[in-house]
């Protein structure tokens, strides 16, 4: 039977014993302590202190049999108890606080605290405040209103993120206080006002949630007739669900909804507006494939629109149920005739996910003698690379290989002048193709890591991108192709601020911007709008918003999938840490990277099974899946994959 299908065991929370359960995987959060396997007995106990448990003296002990279908579906159920019997205002509330974090697809538990008129007004998904922990309940006294039996009680706490209606997280840091009011219905309190939406600890929403990638259309407006910008390029969206009630339903339904509204200006979606879901359960079958049944605003769609459509589909779902590869996705209309299928191996061939397809390239660096070199995961020495820059001759600070490894841009010693050549045989050094107007000749006497030109970066429609740098600003550049004369990109919310280094995206749509600001650099994304001609088009990047907003001194980051990269850097008076961060600025649920001394760079594949590299004190060093971090080169600089 499909994953939502399954039987279901619950651990009877707030109050009834849990069944064993399986340790569930803790969800990405920023800055969020990993406790998502103590949650339900911590629950327990929470339901204890508020006097409304309890405990049968006897049942077996019941196995949770995990699903093969999400790894979501292979925890226990949660579920919150009704409320007590001449239950006091404060344990009222945190009963129903309880209650809000039980597996019911309608909080039908927690309405069950309400006053007629809150039952109708409340809207649960309006809004979730993610607080550290659960919030405390503070009594006030008695509020003398005119039914005179009213009572307010305070919630308090510190809060850390939001996950918005459309499930768009956001990093928000501040002192959370809402008040919730109760009155008394026949003999019994009941909340009659309270504040729409959720309020969660960390460990709750960590259970409770999923971090999922929605898949978008990348939008390159003006210059989306360029044959270059491939109208398949897929862009991660990242969302949180609830991945416990109906994980692929909820997955595709925040499909259909469009793209967060940060993404919504250079994304686009095949669906045509208005499409919906037309039957609401939604399970893989035995075979791993997916019906999906739509309304009737998709029925007319052409074959090449309708396999768009199911490639978002696809790559939105495989990312919701990563414990299973999905077969095959068959669009329906709603009476169940098929419009188009799409297997797997038509989706990874004519649709460009981050990380899913072709090949992720070579690891690159530079070595002792200022060789480019190369080296593939299993070679234990790196070779020179063919061309002028495996010579030696050309001292560089830093590289950047095209996505196709044909083309190597490097940056020299000095900072000052950029140079673009091939890999093969043959291949010669021409003069500069750009100058830097702020780096001077004393940039290699010591003053120069941080001012003159930047590390470059390519995109995946083959334009090369850099930053020009001096002690004052900078400017982001971009050249078409790696050719064409250097065309400046505004940065509008930048403002007095200083561009370190940058990494763009694969799909050219998201670039990842160290920033300093008075001593402190943080890690910035922002969103890459081509407006003006096809002839003339301009570029921004738009809305910066931080990745690790935490860290006060990040020294590289990298791209590391859809929608992860890896990040060096420090909190304030902490040591050096490596860390994934999703771009929605929560801490990835990706494995924790062990310690390595003096990191200077790092570089990841989009490809999530290739190794990380790093330039750290040891020397250049190589993270495998599933290993410890291992010297490849005594000596060594610029460690770096394709892009």
């Amino acid at each position: 039977m499909g994953a939502e299908h399954e039987e279901t065991r619950t651990a009877r929370l707030r109050g009834w014993i849990p069944r064993r359960a399986n340790t569930a995987r803790p969800g990405r959060l920023g800055r969020l302590g990993r406790r998502g396997r103590k949650a339900v007995l911590l629950g327990c106990a929470g339901a204890l202190l508020a006097g409304c448990a309890s405990m049968p003296d006897g049942g077996d002990v019941t196995a949770v049999d995990p699903s093969p279908r999400a790894d979501g579906d292979s925890q226990v159920r949660v579920y919150g108890v009704p409320p007590a019997q001449g239950a006091q205002p404060t344990n009222i509330v945190r009963s129903f606080l309880d209650a809000t974090t039980s597996d019911e697809a309608d909080f039908r538990t927690a309405r069950m605290y309400l006053a007629s008129s809150a039952k109708r007004t409340w809207r649960p998904f309006l809004m979730t405040n993610v607080l550290q922990e659960r919030p405390k309940s503070v009594p006030e006294a008695p509020s003398g209103r005119e039914d005179g039996n009213g009572y307010t009680v305070t919630l308090t706490g510190s809060q850390v993120a939001t996950v918005d209606g459309n499930h768009a997280y956001t990093p928000e840091e501040k002192p959370y206080r809402a008040t919730i009011h109760l009155i008394k219905e026949g003999d019994q309190w009941r909340i009659d006002r309270l504040p729409d939406g959720l309020v969660l600890g960390q460990s709750d929403f960590q259970r409770i949630y999923r971090s999922v990638n929605k898949y978008y259309f990348a939008s390159y407006k003006s210059e989306s007739d360029d044959p270059k910008a491939s109208k398949n390029v897929l862009v991660a969206d990242p969302v949180y669900l609830r991945q416990r009630i109906k994980p692929i339903t909820s997955s595709v339904d925040a499909l259909l909804t469009g793209p967060t509204d940060w993404l919504d200006r250079v994304t686009s979606s095949a669906f045509p507006p208005g499409t919906r879901l037309a039957a609401r359960d939604l399970s893989l079958d035995d075979s791993n494939s997916l019906q999906v049944k739509l309304s009737k605003q998709a029925v007319n769609t052409d074959t090449a629109q309708c396999k768009r459509m199911a490639a978002q589909l696809f790559f939105t779902v495989q990312d919701m149920t990563r414990a299973s590869k999905i077969s095959e996705v068959e669009l329906q209309d709603p009476s169940g005739n098929s419009l188009c299928a799409l297997t797997q191996d038509q989706a990874n061939q004519d649709f460009v996910a981050p990380g899913r397809n072709g090949p992720s390239g070579r690891e690159y660096f530079i070595d002792a003698e200022h060789r480019v070199v190369a080296m593939s995961d299993a070679a234990t020495e790196p070779t020179p690379v063919q061309g002028p820059f495996g010579t030696g001759q050309t001292p560089l600070r830093s590289i950047a290989i095209s996505r196709g490894e044909t083309t190597a841009a490097g940056v020299s010693g000095d900072g000052r002048y950029l140079y673009v050549a091939g890999l093969e045989a043959g291949a010669t050094r021409g003069a500069p193709l750009m100058t830097s107007a702020s780096a001077s000749a004393d940039t290699s006497a010591g003053k120069g890591a941080d001012v003159g030109l930047s590390a470059p970066s390519w995109d995946g429609l083959g334009d090369l991108w850099i930053a020009d740098r001096d002690a004052r600003g900078s400017r982001l550049l971009r050249m078409r192709e790696g050719k064409s004369d250097p065309e400046e990109v505004a940065v509008p919310g930048l403002g007095q601020r200083r561009i370190k280094a940058i990494k763009v995206a694969a799909d050219g749509i998201r670039i990842a911007v160290l920033v300093e600001d008075k001593g402190r650099t943080t890690l910035q994304l922002g969103r890459v709008e081509r407006d003006g001609t096809s002839a003339h088009p301009v570029l921004s990047v738009q809305e910066l918003r931080p990745i690790a907003p935490q860290l006060e001194d990040v020294v590289a980051a990298s791209w590391a999938g859809g929608s992860r990269l890896v990040v060096v850097g420090r909190e304030a008076g902490g040591v050096q840490q490596m860390q994934y961060m999703e771009t929605d600025g929560s801490a990835s649920d990706a494995q924790t990277l062990p310690g390595v001394n003096g990191v200077k760079a790092v570089a990841a594949s989009e490809d999530e099974t290739r190794p990380l590299i790093a330039d750290a004190t040891e020397g250049i060093v190589r993270l495998p899946p599933d290993a410890n971090w291992k010297t490849v080169a005594k000596d060594g600089t610029a460690p770096v994959y394709p892009g």
